[in-house]
């Protein structure tokens, strides 16, 4: 049951369209939060919280340099997954849109 509460954890961080956003600048080059903000019109207390769930679901990465946090990507499989759902929502984008959303 561990396993399957770490993976909830994990994919919780891609079920929001902010963090996606996010996601989705980082994948060609590492950002700081500003110029996420600036890129993505959202306020940066947003951007702030949504890279802290980012960071927390092991999907990105930060490394100081003077008074700047950049962002990028955590890793290459992080990259790899990204590509697979571009591809596999590309492939079902019809069965996608007549999804009706359930709350259980």
């Amino acid at each position: 049951m561990h396993d399957i509460e770490l993976k909830a954890h994990f994919i919780h961080g891609l079920s929001n369209k902010v963090r996606l956003m996010i996601l989705e600048l980082l994948k060609s080059k590492e950002m700081t939060v500003n110029e996420i903000v600036k890129q993505s019109q959202i306020s940066q207390s947003s951007i702030s919280q949504h890279l802290s769930c980012l960071k927390g679901c092991g999907l990105v990465n930060s490394r100081q340099e003077g008074k700047y946090v950049y962002y990028q990507i955590k890793n290459n499989q992080i990259l790899e997954l990204l590509k697979l759902i571009d591809s596999v929502v590309e492939n079902t984008e019809d069965d996608i849109q007549s999804c009706q959303y359930h709350t259980i």
